[in-house]
C-alpha cells in the first residue's frame, strides 16, 4: 500500500474520532446547561412570592448577568 494512501486513511479515521469526541462533549455541555437552567428556574420560583406585587421598585428581577 502506498504511504500517502495509508496516511490519508489514518488522518480520516483520526478526524472521525475527533468529531465523535467533540459531539459527545457538546452533548454533555448541553445537559449541564439544561440542569443549571432548571436549578435557576426552581430558585427563581422560590423567590417570586417575596417580590413586591405593586409599585415600580422590587417587582422585577434582572436575570441577565
Amino acid at each position: 500500500m502506498d504511504v500517502s494512501v495509508s496516511n490519508a486513511v489514518s488522518a480520516s479515521m483520526y478526524m472521525n474520532q475527533a468529531q465523535t469526541a467533540q459531539q459527545v462533549q457538546t452533548h454533555v455541555f448541553k445537559e449541564a446547561l439544561d440542569n443549571q437552567s432548571q436549578q435557576v428556574s426552581a430558585l427563581m420560583e422560590s423567590v417570586s412570592p417575596q417580590l413586591a406585587q405593586e409599585g415600580s421598585v422590587g417587582t422585577n428581577v434582572n436575570t441577565f448577568a
